[in-house]
């Protein structure tokens, strides 16, 4: 599998993989969309409502990290803005990397298939 594949998701091909996928990419979505069965019935459709909730959450922790000194300043002490900081830049990494797993599932989908490089 390509790297960045997320572990939960089984590779495509193997029996239950899109199963796999489909509960994975549920678990990352509002719980509400579960009520919509044209999403399991159509995973790409839902892996593209993934990729943008995984999209918007690092668009936010980015945006709330370059924001987070001016928008507390007063609020709350200078050391518990560094510890905030430090909690986006633990996150930052993790959703972009999460960004890209959803891209390979996805992908997978979609019917793109992973050949590893020589």
């Amino acid at each position: 599998m390509p790297p960045g594949w997320p572990k939960e998701v089984r590779p495509p091909g193997a029996p239950g993989w899109e199963r796999s996928a489909v509960a994975w990419l549920y678990d990352l979505c509002p719980g509400e969309y579960r009520r919509y069965p044209l999403l399991s019935r159509y995973p790409v459709l839902l892996a593209r409502l993934a990729r943008q909730e995984a999209e918007s959450s690092l668009h936010a922790a980015r945006r709330g990290w370059s924001t987070a000194r001016v928008d507390l300043q007063g609020q709350v002490e200078p050391q518990v803005v560094e510890a905030l900081l430090g909690v986006y830049a633990q996150e930052g990494p993790r959703l972009a990397a999460l960004t890209r797993s959803v891209q390979l599932v996805a992908d997978a989908l979609a019917g793109v298939r992973w050949r590893p490089r020589l």
